[in-house]
C-alpha cells in the first residue's frame, strides 16, 4: 500500500536533513512541494515525478500529494524546517482520511538560527509568525504581548513582506514595553544556506530595512547576554 510522507527538510541543504528524511525521499516515487524548496533537494529528485506550486498553493499541494498516494504511488510532500511548525503536517492530516501518513520531523529555522547565533534559546521560548494571511493581526500581536510579558525568549518567523512593512516594528514596540532596549536580538537571514547572514544587535537598534521574509529574529529574555559575539540565554546552572 502506498504511503504519504510529510517531510521536514530543515532550513535548506542536504547537510541539515535527517537520515530519515533522506531515506523516505529516496523511496518516494513522487515529490510535492513549493518550487524553491524542491530545488534544495538537489539530486534526490532525479528520476522522480515532481509536483510543485508557487506561494499560497499549500492546499493545492496537499490535495495533489493525497491523490498520488490514492493512485498507488509513495509520495513525499516537503516543508522547510519542521513540517509540524507552519508546515504541511496540519493540512495533510485534516484532508487525508483514507491513506497512511507518516510525519518526518526536521530542523526548524529558529533552531538553525539559534545554533548560528550561539545559545539564545536555552530556556522557555515562544515561536510567533507575523504573517496575517491565516491568522488575524489582532490575535498575533496579542500573542506577542503575552510572550513578552511572560519573559519568554521570542522567535519571530515571517517578520516582513511587501504587504506587511510595519508589522515587525509594531511587534518590537510591543515587546519593548517589557524588555530593556539593550536586550540582545539575533537576526539570521537564509539560515542554514550558503548565503547565510548573521546580525547580532539589540532591541532598540534593529535595522528594519535589512529584515525580510527570509529572516528569523530571536529576541532574548531579561537574562540574555552577549559574549564573544555569541548570544547566550542562561538556563540557570550554577556556573562560576
Amino acid at each position: 500500500m502506498a504511503k504519504l510522507y510529510v517531510v521536514g527538510i530543515g532550513p535548506g541543504g542536504l547537510e541539515h536533513m535527517t537520515y530519515k528524511a533522506v531515506e523516505v525521499i529516496k523511496k518516494s516515487q513522487v515529490i510535492v512541494g513549493y518550487t524553491p524548496y524542491i530545488a534544495y533537494l538537489g539530486d534526490l529528485t532525479d528520476g522522480k515525478e515532481l509536483i510543485s506550486t508557487g506561494m499560497r498553493g499549500e492546499v493545492e499541494r496537499c490535495k495533489a500529494a493525497i491523490e498520488m498516494v490514492r493512485q498507488g504511488k509513495d509520495t513525499s510532500i516537503i516543508s522547510t524546517g519542521d513540517a509540524g511548525l507552519y508546515g504541511m503536517a496540519g493540512p495533510i492530516l485534516e484532508l487525508a482520511t483514507d491513506i497512511e501518513v507518516e510525519i518526518i520531523p526536521g530542523v526548524t529555522a529558529a533552531f538553525s538560527a539559534a545554533a548560528e547565533l550561539g545559545s539564545p534559546i536555552m530556556h522557555d521560548y515562544a515561536s510567533i509568525s507575523l504573517s496575517d494571511l491565516l491568522t488575524p493581526w489582532e490575535v498575533i500581536i496579542n500573542r506577542v504581548e503575552k510572550a513578552a510579558e511572560a519573559d519568554f525568549v521570542i522567535s519571530i518567523y515571517n517578520p516582513k513582506s511587501k504587504g506587511r512593512k510595519t508589522h515587525l516594528e509594531t511587534a518590537i514596540k510591543t515587546i519593548s514595553k517589557y524588555r530593556d532596549g539593550s536586550t540582545p536580538v539575533g537576526i539570521v537571514r537564509n539560515s542554514g544556506r550558503p548565503d547565510t547572514s548573521i546580525t547580532i544587535t539589540s532591541l532598540d537598534s534593529i535595522n528594519y530595512e535589512s529584515v525580510d521574509m527570509l529572516s528569523v529574529l530571536i529576541i532574548g529574555n531579561p537574562n540574555t547576554f552577549i559574549r564573544d559575539n555569541k548570544i547566550i540565554t542562561p538556563r540557570g546552572y550554577n556556573i562560576k
